[in-house]
C-alpha cells in the first residue's frame, strides 16, 4: 500500500485535516477492496469445492444403486437354492436327491457370494478439507456433506465387520471345494447358503440407508432424485 505525502508545508489545521482524511480514506478504500477480493476468492473456491463434492456424491450414488441391484439379484438366486434345500430336508428327501438338485442348480450359474460393495470415493472431500475451501462452504451444505462422508466411512467399516461375523470362511471354502467334486453335504451347504444370503441382505440394507444419507446431502438443490 503506497501513499503520497504532501510535498509542501501544511500551514493550517484545515489543510492538515484534509490531507489526513485523504490518507484515511485511501487506507479504508484499500482495505475494502482487499476484503472484496478475498470474499470473491472464498466464494468462488466454495462454489468449486461444492460442485466437485456433489459430483463425487452423485458418482457414489450411481455405484451404490448398481451394487444394490446386483446384490439383490444374487440374494434372490441364493435364497431360491437355500429354500429348495431347506424344503428337501424338511420333507425328508434322500440326501442323494437333494445333493443332485444342489449340483444341478449351482452348475448353471455357479455358487459364490459375489457381494458387490461400491468404492465410495472421497477425494473431492479430502481436497476441500485440505485446502480449507470447505470452511467457506455455507454451514447448511457443509453439515450435509460432512454427515454423508462420515456415514460412508461407517457403512464400509460396518460391512467389513458384518462379513467377518456372519461368514464362516473355512466352511465356505470347504463347500465350494465339495461342489467342484460333486460331493456336497446338503446340511453344510444349507448353512453356508444361509450365511451368504444373510450377508447379502445386510449389504442391501446398508446400501439403502447409505443411499438415503447421500441423497439428503444433495437435497438442498433438488438434484438427489433417483434416476
Amino acid at each position: 500500500m503506497h501513499f503520497e505525502l504532501p510535498q509542501s508545508r501544511l500551514d493550517s489545521l484545515k489543510e492538515f485535516l484534509r490531507h489526513y482524511l485523504m490518507i484515511v480514506l485511501s487506507i479504508l478504500t484499500a482495505l475494502g477492496l482487499e476484503q472484496v477480493i478475498v470474499a470473491v476468492h472464498e466464494r468462488n473456491a466454495a462454489r468449486e469445492a461444492s460442485e466437485q463434492i456433489e459430483a463425487e456424491i452423485r458418482t457414489n450414488l450411481d455405484e451404490i444403486r448398481q451394487a444394490y441391484e446386483e446384490d439383490e439379484a444374487q440374494s434372490k438366486a441364493l435364497a431360491k437354492v437355500r429354500d429348495m434345500v431347506s424344503d428337501g430336508l424338511k420333507t425328508h428327501r434322500a440326501d442323494a436327491e437333494i445333493t443332485a438338485s444342489i449340483l444341478e442348480a449351482t452348475r448353471v450359474k455357479g455358487f459364490n457370494l459375489n457381494l458387490e460393495w461400491p468404492t465410495l470415493r472421497h477425494e473431492a472431500w479430502d481436497v476441500a478439507v485440505a485446502n480449507q475451501s470447505a470452511s467457506w462452504i455455507p454451514a447448511g451444505k457443509m453439515k450435509g456433506y460432512s454427515a454423508a462422508y462420515a456415514y460412508q466411512r461407517d457403512a464400509s467399516t460396518g460391512m467389513t465387520t458384518d462379513i467377518h461375523l456372519l461368514i464362516d470362511g473355512p466352511r465356505l471354502i470347504d463347500t465350494l471345494t465339495d461342489l467342484r467334486s460333486d460331493t456336497v453335504d446338503p446340511r453344510s451347504f444349507l448353512h453356508v447358503a444361509g450365511q451368504m444370503t444373510m450377508i447379502l441382505n445386510e449389504s442391501r440394507n446398508s446400501l439403502r440407508q447409505l443411499e438415503q444419507r447421500l441423497e439428503q446431502a444433495l437435497a438442498h438443490d433438488g438434484q438427489a432424485a433417483r434416476t
